[in-house]
């Protein structure tokens, strides 16, 4: 069975990997131009986060970690690879009898495939979320620049 490109390219949800990855939007725009915006779909997994294009070369990526303190939370860059896990070192709830748990205090580690030259800025911690800043910085051979044209 043969598959029509322009209708395979129509069909196709790039979401999880806007999830997943940062600094790619010109790359997903390109593939996706052509194509209505797809709904975000609500299934994020654990821990829930945004990714937020702050400007076109600053994103922040927000993740709500509530019941972590800062030193039970790793960010650690490898390369294009945001790696942050977080171990839960509460021993307290293993004698308690609970109704209902909500609140889920399991560890995790979520992983954030990153385009070339986004470096961390910083992270912070308020109110149970997880604020890490990441700048997009193009090497100088890599900007345009004017050239003069001389006269001989």
């Amino acid at each position: 069975m043969l598959i029509n490109e322009d209708s395979f390219m129509r069909n196709v949800d790039f979401t999880p990997l806007y999830r997943s990855a940062i600094g790619f939007d010109r790359l997903f725009d390109m593939m996706e131009s052509n194509n209505a915006k797809n709904a975000k779909s609500t299934s994020n997994g654990y821990p829930p986060y945004n990714i937020e294009q702050k400007d076109e070369n600053n994103y922040r990526i927000t993740m709500a970690v509530a019941g972590f303190s800062d030193d039970q939370i790793d960010i650690i860059q490898k390369e294009n690879l945001l790696i942050i896990t977080a171990e839960s070192k509460n021993n307290e709830d293993a004698d308690k009898n609970y109704i209902y748990q909500g609140i889920a205090e399991r560890d995790f580690e979520r992983k954030f495939q990153l385009a070339d030259y986004i470096k961390v800025l910083n992270a912070t911690m308020k109110n149970g979320l997880l604020h890490i800043d990441l700048e997009r910085e193009t090497p100088d051979v890599m900007q345009p620049r004017t050239i003069a044209i001389s006269h001989k």
